[in-house]
């Protein structure tokens, strides 16, 4: 990520990554993504683990996740 974030925006993602987690594990999964979109289409899911799931464990850390939402901005 090549700008850092404001204290608000980090505190507004982490509050979108802790709604969709669950669980509670600190890891977004696949079944949980697919929990609160469920029209998500498998492309989707495709192309967020080759484009943000860094370390290709099929799981989504906090910090994946503002890496991907940093690229949206």
């Amino acid at each position: 990520m090549s700008q850092e974030l404001s204290h608000e925006r980090f505190e507004a993602l982490k509050r979108d990554f802790d709604a969709i987690d669950d669980d509670g594990d600190g890891f977004i999964t696949e079944a949980e993504l697919l929990s609160h979109f469920p029209g998500l289409p498998p492309e989707a899911i495709g192309a967020l683990d080759r484009d943000a799931d860094v370390d290709a464990d099929g799981r989504f850390s906090l910090e994946e996740f503002i890496r991907l939402a940093g690229a949206r901005d």
